[in-house]
């Protein structure tokens, strides 16, 4: 397999990451982050702020602060 170089390896890493990419593509990419440092790198940086981001999205509001974005919303219907 032929090393895809570092553009296409950045161009490519959000849909690798998800999966999106061809199995061709995959494995060129894959072994691309194997060895270089630096995309392996923004490769875990965006694996962790995705996995941050999502943790967050499933975090509840507090009641309090749904009661009041509820109450503002029914006010604002009701002009």
């Amino acid at each position: 397999m032929t090393d895809c170089g570092c553009e296409k390896a950045r161009r490519d890493l959000e849909e690798y990451l998800r999966s999106e990419v061809c199995k061709t593509s995959e494995g060129e990419i894959r072994e691309h982050l194997d060895n270089c440092p630096s995309c392996r790198d923004e490769a875990l940086v965006a694996t962790t702020l995705t996995e941050v981001v999502a943790r967050a999205c499933k975090e509840a509001a507090p009641e309090e602060l749904r009661d009041q974005v509820l109450a503002r919303l029914r006010t604002a219907a009701a002009h």
